[in-house]
C-alpha cells in the first residue's frame, strides 16, 4: 500500500472486527499496542462488535483507513466536554513508519479540536516506545511530566504525559500541513 494514498477516519461498522482479529493475530502488534498475545480471533471480534455497536459517551473510536481500507483506529478516551485522552494504534504492520499514524493523528486532533471543541488532548507513552514519542512530537504535543509506571512489553516501566492546548494547536501554521483537513 502506496504512502501517497489518501488516509482518513471513519465511524467503525459491522465487519471491522475481521481487520481487529488479523491484527490480533500479529504478536508484535499486539505486544506494541498492548492487547493480550495469541487471542481467540472470536474473542477479538467479539470485544469489536462491543465496540462498533457503540460505546459510553466518555469514549470514541474511529476507523482509520488507508486506499480505502481498515488498518488502525484512534481513540479519545476519558472524554469530558473539554478533553481527552489520544489513544492510535496502525494494525496493519507494512504501513508502520509509512506516515499513516500522523496523518491519521493529525486528522483525530483536527476533529477533538475543530468539531468537538475540545480544550485539551492528552496523550500517555510508554517510556521504551521510541517511535510513539516521535509521532506525539510530530502531531505537536509536548511532554508534561510522568505517570504511573505501567507494564509494555512484560516489563513494568515509566509512562511519559503529553499535552496539547486548542490555543497551541490554532496558532500551529504547520499542523495541517499536507493533511487536506
Amino acid at each position: 500500500m502506496a504512502v501517497s494514498e489518501a488516509v482518513t477516519l471513519r465511524p467503525l461498522r459491522p465487519g471491522d472486527e475481521g481487520a481487529a482479529a488479523r491484527w490480533a493475530a500479529d504478536p508484535e502488534f499486539c505486544r506494541a499496542a498492548g492487547w493480550t498475545v495469541g487471542l481467540a480471533p472470536r474473542l477479538v471480534s467479539r470485544h469489536w462488535e462491543r465496540l462498533i455497536a457503540g460505546t459510553g459517551p466518555d469514549f470514541m473510536r474511529l476507523g482509520v483507513e488507508a486506499g480505502g481500507r481498515l488498518v488502525g483506529y484512534v481513540d479519545l478516551a476519558n472524554l469530558t466536554r473539554t478533553s481527552g485522552e489520544f489513544g492510535i494504534g496502525i494494525g496493519e504492520r507494512a504501513l508502520w513508519g509509512q506516515g499513516v499514524g500522523r496523518k491519521a493523528g493529525r486528522l483525530l486532533l483536527a476533529h477533538a479540536f475543530g468539531t468537538l471543541r475540545l480544550e485539551v488532548v492528552t496523550a500517555e507513552v510508554h517510556a521504551p516506545n521510541l517511535p510513539s514519542h516521535v509521532l506525539m512530537r510530530r502531531l505537536g504535543l509536548r511532554e508534561n511530566g510522568r505517570g504511573e509506571p505501567d507494564m509494555y512489553r512484560g516489563e513494568r516501566v515509566e509512562v511519559v504525559r503529553y499535552v496539547l492546548t486548542r490555543h497551541d494547536w490554532e496558532e500551529d501554521p504547520g499542523h495541517s500541513e499536507g493533511e487536506g483537513a
